[in-house]
């Protein structure tokens, strides 16, 4: 089936590198208009020129998004410069593992203001053009371990399954608006954040044993579930979190 796009801008968080990076990508071979956000304005800044040599059309837009105040400023000058962001996915993250007894404050709070916090920032800054137009998508990147939990991941399951719920409120909220918004819950996929157990074969075999499909998944399977949420065909799909994550929360 041919996906539907009319003419619409994204914005795209965590944009710089991974799953950001595939999503925007993605959107961008539709005709979207992509905003790639990221705290590291170098690798944000390569992505939306990648997109833009390929022929797509992208902007890059350093921000860190763990900071209220910072997202709020940017989402104002973008509005300034785009009457409206048709589609938002907040896809921005950091881990900080450790077991609950040696975890500090900082670790704690750092993974949910950056996971979690970014994306009632975001959310709340550019909802309001959404509202008007009454058209709009809004897709939060959560994890398998905020629908499972994982040891050693208090802070990152906390701020991922707090994703889900923000995701299934929102969905009530904006529903008369028809802004339709869902989850997408990766599970093992190969980024940066994963290198480590997927470059390992130990820790990777001892991974693979709970996922039924016996892989690591790739950045692009998860934009291709974003790419289909995002589309018009998509407009009676909201408050779901869809797994993409080879089995793993079956």
């Amino acid at each position: 089936m041919s996906l539907t796009f009319s003419k619409r801008t994204a914005l795209v968080t965590g944009a710089g590198r991974g799953i950001g990076k595939a999503i925007a990508e993605t959107l961008a071979r539709q005709g979207v208009m992509v905003v790639c956000v990221s705290k590291n304005e170098a690798t944000c800044g390569a992505v939306a020129e990648g997109i833009r040599a390929a022929g797509g059309a992208a902007k890059a837009w350093a921000v860190d998004v763990a900071d209220g105040a910072a997202v709020a400023q940017a989402c104002e000058r973008i509005l300034a410069e785009f009457p409206v962001i048709d589609i938002l996915v907040n896809n921005a993250g950091i881990t900080r593992d450790g077991l609950l007894m040696r975890m500090s404050d900082a670790d704690w709070h750092s993974v949910i203001e950056t996971n979690l916090s970014s994306c009632f920032f975001w959310t709340r800054g550019l909802c309001r053009p959404m509202t008007r137009q009454r058209w709009g998508r809004i897709v939060n990147i959560t994890s398998v371990s905020g629908v499972m939990g994982n040891a050693g991941q208090a802070n990152y399951s906390a701020a991922k399954a707090g994703m889900i719920g923000l995701t299934k409120t929102l969905a009530r909220e904006f529903a008369s608006r028809s802004i339709t918004v869902n989850a997408v819950a990766p599970g093992f996929i190969k980024t940066d954040m994963t290198a480590e157990f997927s470059t390992k074969p130990e820790i990777a075999a001892k991974i693979l044993e709970v996922v039924p499909l016996k892989r690591f998944g790739e950045a692009s399977e998860i934009a291709a579930a974003v790419e289909f949420l995002c589309c018009e065909e998509a407009s009676y799909v909201t408050g779901q979190v869809f797994a993409v994550d080879g089995g793993m929360a079956m």
